[in-house]
Order: C-alpha cells, then sequence, then structure tokens
C-alpha cells in the first residue's frame, strides 16, 4: 500500500510518500512553497494544485494528515484551517480516503514519546526509513512522520515500526 502523508502550512505544506508492504519503503518526499508575496487565496489554490500534482505523480493509496491542534494565535490558526482545507479538498478531489492523526499519536508512533521535538522525530524518520541523510525540510520529515504513523496504525494487524 502506498501513502501520502501530507504536514499542510500557508508557507509550506510538507508532503511524503511511502509503500508500506512488506516494509516501509521511502518514494518521494517534498515540500510545496507558495511564493511568499502571493495572497492567501492565491497561496491556497498553489496548494491544492501542487499537492495535486504529487497526488497524480506519486499515485498514493490512502492519505493522511495530522488533526488540527489549538493555537495560541487565532489568526495563525485560522490561517493553518484554510491551508488544511486546500490540502483536505486535493485528496478527496483525488478519491483517496484520508486519516487524520493528533500531533501526540504520531509523535508517539515515531518516537516512542508524545511531546518529541520535530528534530527527534526528523532522526526517527530517517531511521525507520534506512536513508543516510536527515530527510529536509522538516515539514516533508512531518509529513513522512504522518505517513508512517499511518502505516503503523492501520491494517488488520497494529504495526509498530515494523523492519
Amino acid at each position: 500500500m502506498r501513502i501520502m502523508g501530507i504536514d499542510p502550512g500557508s508557507r509550506v505544506t510538507g508532503f511524503g510518500v511511502i509503500e508500506d508492504r512488506p516494509t516501509l519503503r521511502l518514494i518521494a518526499f517534498g515540500a510545496i512553497k507558495p511564493p511568499a508575496d502571493l495572497p492567501l487565496p492565491d497561496r491556497l489554490k498553489y496548494i491544492y494544485q501542487g499537492l495535486l500534482e504529487e497526488i497524480q505523480r506519486h499515485g498514493p493509496d490512502e492519505a493522511a494528515m495530522e488533526n488540527i491542534f489549538f493555537a495560541k494565535n487565532p489568526k495563525s490558526a485560522l490561517v493553518l484551517g484554510q491551508a488544511r482545507g486546500a490540502a483536505v479538498l486535493s485528496v478527496m478531489n483525488s478519491n483517496l480516503s484520508l486519516a487524520e492523526y493528533s500531533a501526540t499519536e504520531i509523535k508517539q508512533s515515531i518516537v516512542g514519546f508524545g511531546r518529541a521535538e520535530k528534530t527527534q522525530v526528523s532522526s526517527m524518520v530517517s531511521v525507520l526509513l534506512r536513508t543516510k541523510e536527515i530527510l529536509k525540510p522538516l515539514d516533508a520529515s512531518d509529513a513522512l512522520a504522518v505517513a508512517i504513523c499511518h502505516a503503523n496504525s492501520s491494517g488488520p494487524l497494529k504495526k509498530f515500526l515494523r523492519r
């Protein structure tokens, strides 16, 4: 099964694609970065179209994304929610199922600690996918973490850090 993980953001949206059978295998990763000077509606369109292209390019069977979290800054939370909406729409318009996980679930699945730092998550993603380097940008490694969490949480048997 091929899984796309998505880490939505209005400035940078990370994506990562893995295969989870028979072992975890890295297919692709990257980031969609709308030009900073674009107005928000145009950045949302850029994210939507960029994810559609990546979905078509890599042909995932399923997608996974982090649940909305509560931010201290209401304006930031609203903008993030809109970017997440663009990402959800790209998944749904591609006829993929979408699973959602909390940040704590994702970190627990990858690092074993629900309050792990981004760099810890990135390091473990590299270990789990057997890459020699740390995967950057962090938005892309976060997206891969979501995909790995989904691989470990779905299917007839719960899988945990399969090798």
